[in-house]
């Protein structure tokens, strides 16, 4: 490809109420936490903000409520440089909010817990994305979750499927997949928890020691299903990508790196994996670009605030491993 990718992201935007804590509570316990802070995400927006930061030209359809949480995320996705001319508003419903409980215990890993009111990214109807069906042909790839309804990812699918559009679909949060629908995917990325959900194979995994039988084994059940490359990611053990002809790959996480804030940290890996997939890159330096991208944003607070330029990357990887995929299509 000799110029930036053209990525097209239907998807959510869900503005994060952040609040911090030493200890989750229990059940009918009360505790006193730490900090409270607010940042623009949702898994639609917040894989499009990282396509764009990386330097593809992304154009974002989603849906907002007329109120501040909307205009606050709008505004860091123009800055991004996100095309948002098909970004519609529901004249009833609020934006998509969250509440995000992070856990930070010295000397540890933080954890989340997260909860989506969803608001006006569940008001997408057939008829606002009805345009699709011939425009959809000017894009190189198609990013789906499932933050909006079932039906838009269907049918958004289908129009790319019947144009040769390759679509990816990050299939979070967790729910049942029809067979139809995944027939019309070229990629999709769950994570372990997800993959059990659609497969029944738990993988399990030590540290780096990954049951690979395991996750070949979730991944053939979903090419089963249609889906011609599966990608599952691991958590801190890394990803692993089975390919419709080129065989299966295994990246592990970058090292030593103390999660401040795990929030996006998938978002970051499949928006990093999506750009390198329509640069042409190798798999495998693909996977290391994805992982160090999201590396990078788990290093830091936030959603999108957390989510790296290309420079950052670039630099980072200079830094660990001392190879760069060829980035000059991106500048």
């Amino acid at each position: 490809m000799n110029r930036k990718p053209k990525i097209l992201v239907v998807g959510s935007f869900v503005m994060d109420q952040i609040a911090t804590t030493t200890v989750f509570p229990r059940e009918g316990q009360t505790v006193l936490g730490g900090t409270f802070s607010k940042a623009p995400g949702g898994k639609g927006a917040n894989q499009a903000v990282q396509m764009a930061r990386l330097g593809a030209d992304v154009t974002m359809v989603g849906k907002l409520g007329h109120d501040s949480n909307g205009e606050d995320m709008l505004r860091v996705c123009r800055k991004a440089g996100i095309h948002t001319e098909h970004v519609l508003y529901d004249d009833e419903l609020p934006s998509g909010c969250s509440v995000i409980i992070l856990e930070e215990k010295p000397g540890s890993q933080t954890v989340n817990r997260i909860i989506v009111l969803s608001g006006s990214n569940m008001s997408i109807t057939p008829e606002d994305v009805e345009f699709l069906k011939e425009k959809i042909a000017d894009y190189d790839l198609v990013v789906l979750q499932l933050e909006i309804p079932m039906e838009i990812n269907e049918l958004v699918a289908s129009y790319a499927y019947a144009k040769g559009i390759p679509v990816m679909l990050n299939s979070a949060p967790s729910a049942p997949l029809s067979d139809e629908f995944l027939s019309h995917l070229t990629y999709i990325s769950p994570n372990e928890h997800e993959a059990y959900d659609l497969t029944g194979i738990r993988i399990s995994h030590s540290g780096k020691e990954v049951n690979m039988e395991e996750a070949k084994a979730a991944a053939e059940a979903l090419k089963a299903k249609g889906v011609r490359n599966v990608l599952i990611t691991l958590g801190e053990a890394g990803a692993v990508l089975d390919t419709e002809w080129d065989g299966f790959f295994y990246s592990p996480c970058a090292e030593n790196i103390m999660a401040a804030d795990p929030t996006a940290a998938g978002d970051s890996f499949v928006g990093a994996l999506c750009v390198g997939l329509c640069c042409g890159w190798e798999y495998e330096e693909t996977l290391r670009f994805a992982n160090h991208t999201a590396a990078l944003t788990v290093s830091a607070m936030g959603a999108m605030p957390s989510l790296p330029v290309l420079s950052q990357v670039e630099e980072f990887l200079k830094e660990r491993v001392g190879a760069v995929p060829d980035t000059s299509v991106l500048k």
